[in-house]
């Protein structure tokens, strides 16, 4: 196991920096721009490792990306209706940059900024830090956030939030990473199970309204493994950008399980968030890692997160984080093959 850390130039006059976690099995690339997740290298049944993390080959390619790639997304991940919410009363209008809605933090979120870091060779570990000010984007108090990123000796990338703030706020955050188990190629043959009966539907500008729908017998049901495609390629959809209810917050549960068939490489996600959002790369066009083009379906997102829209649904999961009270949350990406 071990950390190491290199140059990766420089943004807007601040360092940035890439790190790289190690055991026996994987490596992990990171970096302070965006307290991004750059790169996942996993053997698969032929012990062969690829790469199953989209990105981008330099710091220029994630300053200048439009698809969140591999980011730490906040303050509030995924969307706000109309950019605007009531807290205590008052009205908060935040960023848009999504129509007339909010979308992951706004147009300089969490993914555009550099962090302070703090590796920790013993630990095999990264911590970003950074400080978001009072009224950044429209959100209310300053929050001090940090992100710990643990490669352990089990192949479990763990990813661990916490986070205080001088005031009441919101404060949903997520990791942004795209994965491809096959390292190439579509992702509508992995097959993938979500442990969730219900899902949320969204108007047609992706707007949870507060309605909750069972997922047996609609082309949201996971709960048996199925191919990512299998509805997608039958028409019955046309992408999945949808989000997932999986019980409480706070308490820690198996959320879903990916497995590409060809490389043999399976992907388990652990967290203690309430939701997961599946996303299929749907308006993803972009060229990548080798000069590749990252396109449509070329990729698949499990983000653990509160509902979106939840600061204007009251009786889901609340986000609110109340002043000089933690934040703790955790996620976990468990990786093996069969």
């Amino acid at each position: 196991m071990s950390v190491t850390k290199e140059n990766w130039g420089s943004h807007d006059g601040y360092a940035v920096k890439l790190f790289t976690l190690k055991n026996d099995n994987l490596t992990v690339r990171l970096t302070n721009f965006g307290a991004a997740l750059v790169g996942i290298d996993v053997p698969d049944k032929n012990k062969v490792t690829a790469d199953v993390v989209l990105g981008y080959d330099n710091l220029e390619g994630y300053v200048n990306g439009k698809s969140f790639q591999g980011a730490v997304i906040g303050r509030y991940a995924n969307r706000v209706g109309g950019a605007a919410f009531i807290l205590n009363g008052q009205k908060y209008r935040l960023s848009k940059n999504d129509g007339d809605n909010c979308l992951h933090g706004g147009t300089f979120g969490y993914n555009r900024r550099v962090w302070e870091y703090e590796p920790d060779e013993k630990k095999n570990s990264v911590t970003f830090l950074y400080r978001s000010p009072d009224g950044e984007e429209g959100f209310p108090a300053a929050l001090n956030i940090s992100v710990k990123y643990t490669l352990t000796d089990k192949n479990k990338l763990k990813i661990k939030y916490e986070a205080v703030s001088d005031g009441d706020t919101i404060f949903n955050p997520t990791n942004h990473a795209y994965f491809n188990l096959k390292g190439k190629e579509s992702v509508l043959d992995t097959v993938l199970q979500i442990n969730a009966l219900n899902y949320t539907p969204f108007d047609e500008f992706n707007i949870p309204a507060g309605e909750i729908e069972s997922v047996p017998g609609t082309a949201f049901n996971f709960l048996k493994p199925k191919k990512i495609g299998a509805d997608i390629e039958s028409g019955k959809i046309d992408g999945y950008d949808h989000n997932f209810l999986l019980g409480e917050a706070g308490e820690m549960k198996k959320a879903a399980v990916a497995h590409e068939p060809e490389s043999g490489r399976i992907m388990a996600v652990y967290t203690d968030m309430p939701a997961i959002q599946l996303y299929t790369a749907n308006g993803l066009s972009e060229t990548g890692k080798g000069g590749v083009h990252f396109g449509r379906h070329h990729a698949f997102c499990l983000e653990t997160q509160f509902t979106p829209n939840t600061p204007n649904l009251p009786g889901f999961p609340s986000c609110i984080l109340k002043k000089g009270r933690k934040f703790k949350s955790t996620t976990v990406y468990a990786f093996g093959v069969k």
